[in-house]
């Protein structure tokens, strides 16, 4: 090792981010291993790198001992003196030794270690960036698939799209630019594993904060989103702000903005309700489209009884029931739905009994 050694690791330093200093400690360490691996381990000795020069010295660490028993570990004072006048018994000697072919051994541990330590470096830098930015979204390419897994190329490293993750009837065919909703960052032992999602309710939140400039801005609050990925998300928004139509400011001049959202979830229909303190005007909100004709609740059980017309009734309920489960998920209520000639049936009924 030599001065183009030292330069090329201040050039290391300034790139990557790595403390010089670290470096040649963690290089001096690993070439002591490396030497009592290639000329044995019965000896101490000590490695230095000149900070300067990058010049490897190895020294041989003798204790002064009145008595020598061992003269790989050991050195009498009369010959310690010899070196040095002021020695006493309970020095240590560095002696000075240069083993043969002991240059390419240094180098290439030298080598290994900082590419090594760069790998490293990179490896937190990397999980570093992206634990950052857990619960957001991000855009990147379709890069292959494995066993049903996509992934997803983020540039300076790749995501993983789960089965569990991926939207019903969405396909991803390589070089496709998509957006994702990052779930989760984990470190395991080749580097940050970063999981990503299409079908978490958080990508359609992220999705309109990019979209509507009142939602980033904190106008226009998200209070509550449920979702059933590629088919249709329910959305509750609300701004205390008097003069601004929290549904309008989402759904945008002619419907663009959340057409724009639509269009990125291949065609997931997107119902935009307002949210209201009033639980009976959102419970009847949250089963739009269908129209409500009243709404009796029970704040004890958090349970709703809802009338709607009989042609609304499959409107409310939707197809295999998903408006009423998602308009239940929405406002957090056990929603039962009733036709009104079903209740007028069950009143007559009950008159009848009494």
């Amino acid at each position: 090792m030599n001065i183009e050694f030292i330069e090329a690791l201040d050039q290391i330093e300034k790139e990557k981010g790595i403390n010089k200093e670290v470096l040649l400690d963690a290089i001096e360490a690993a070439i002591t291993s490396a030497y009592k691996r290639n000329f044995g381990s019965a000896q101490n000795i000590k490695i230095t790198i000149d900070r300067q020069s990058g010049e490897v010295k190895v020294f041989s660490l003798k204790n002064v001992v009145d008595v020598v028993e061992s003269e790989l570990l050991e050195i009498s004072l009369k010959e310690a003196r010899a070196i040095e006048p002021n020695y006493e018994v309970g020095d240590v000697v560095e002696e000075l030794v240069k083993p043969k072919n002991f240059g390419r051994i240094a180098a290439q541990t030298a080598k290994q270690v900082v590419v090594q330590r760069i790998r490293e470096a990179e490896r937190g830098i990397i999980y570093d960036l992206y634990y950052n930015r857990e619960d957001e979204i991000i855009t990147g390419m379709v890069q292959r698939k494995e066993r049903n897994n996509v992934f997803i190329d983020l540039g300076r490293t790749e995501a993983v799209l789960s089965p569990s993750e991926q939207m019903l009837g969405e396909s991803y065919n390589h070089g496709d630019r998509i957006k994702l909703y990052i779930v989760e960052v984990k470190k395991t032992t080749k580097g940050p594993q970063i999981l990503v999602s299409r079908t978490h309710p958080g990508l359609v939140k992220r999705l309109f904060e990019l979209e509507v400039p009142e939602i980033y801005d904190g106008v226009v609050e998200i209070r509550s989103i449920s979702r059933e990925a590629g088919s249709r998300t329910k959305m509750a928004v609300y701004s205390s702000n008097e003069n601004v139509d929290a549904v309008g400011a989402c759904v945008g001049h002619k419907g663009s903005r959340v057409q724009q959202i639509v269009d990125e979830l291949k065609g997931e229909k997107i119902d935009i309700i307002k949210w209201s303190e009033d639980s009976k005007e959102y419970i009847a909100s949250a089963l739009s489209p269908a129209k409500v004709l009243s709404v009796e609740v029970c704040e004890e059980e958090k349970s709703a009884k809802v009338i709607v017309d009989d042609y609304q009734l499959s409107l409310a309920i939707g197809k295999e029931g998903q408006n009423a489960r998602l308009a239940a998920k929405l406002t957090g209520w056990k929603i039962d739905i009733k036709s009104k000639s079903a209740m007028d049936e069950d009143t007559n009924k009950e008159s009848n009994l009494s």
